[in-house]
């Protein structure tokens, strides 16, 4: 089947899109309002854009209120957040942070997520998360205000939270990290099975 996005509904190219680039990483981004509430969200849209400067990259998917998410006004009234990364065990509890929540309430709470200090920025860090990348934001990029539109946003990372038992001569241990994937509609993956090839 070939498909012509110039004649697709919203939710049709969303689908496409959504359901055909997986498994996507999932970056669980906590931030801090100005009134000092701790939101924590997930978001799969979601890689590495930079390794010198580091940054990593997110794409916000404009709502059909048009009202910018949580995560991002409050990136752009601080200028930071912390990006956790999520393994099987937090699975359920980051599903539980994608309710939508009145502005004054708290993910944290909400979902009965276990936060703690972070090394140097403001927003709250995810305790059980494996990985963790304190970041402060680079740049904002708009690519459409429309409905299922998106909004990419540059965070520069400024400090790496490694677990003690992943860092193995110089290397995260990509068997014991347990990170899931984001697939099409409700379904994640697992990364139990990890295979090996080496490059040619």
């Amino acid at each position: 089947m070939i498909f012509d996005v110039s004649v697709l509904e919203n939710q049709e190219k969303y689908r496409l899109l959504n359901g055909g680039v997986t498994p996507r990483p999932i970056a669980w981004i906590s931030t801090r309002s100005p009134e000092g509430i701790d939101n924590l969200a997930p978001y799969s849209f979601f890689t590495v854009a930079s390794c010198n400067p580091p940054v990593l990259l997110y794409t916000e998917v404009t709502q059909r209120s048009g009202i910018e998410k949580d995560t991002l006004q409050n990136l752009m009234a601080t200028g930071e957040c912390v990006v956790n990364i999520v393994n099987s065990a937090l699975l359920e509890k980051m599903n539980m942070t994608s309710a939508s929540l009145n502005k004054d309430e708290s993910e944290f709470d909400f979902a009965n997520v276990e936060c703690c200090a972070s090394y140097q920025v403001m927003p709250r860090s995810v305790q059980a998360s494996p990985i963790r990348y304190e970041c402060t934001l680079r740049e904002i990029i708009p690519i459409s205000d429309l409905p299922t539109g998106g909004t990419v946003i540059l965070l520069d990372v400024k400090f790496v939270y490694v677990r003690d038992d992943l860092y193995e001569d110089g290397n995260i241990n990509q068997k014991l990290i347990d990170s899931v994937g984001k697939m099409g509609g409700n379904h994640f993956s697992l990364t139990s099975k990890n295979i090996e090839l080496k490059r040619p």
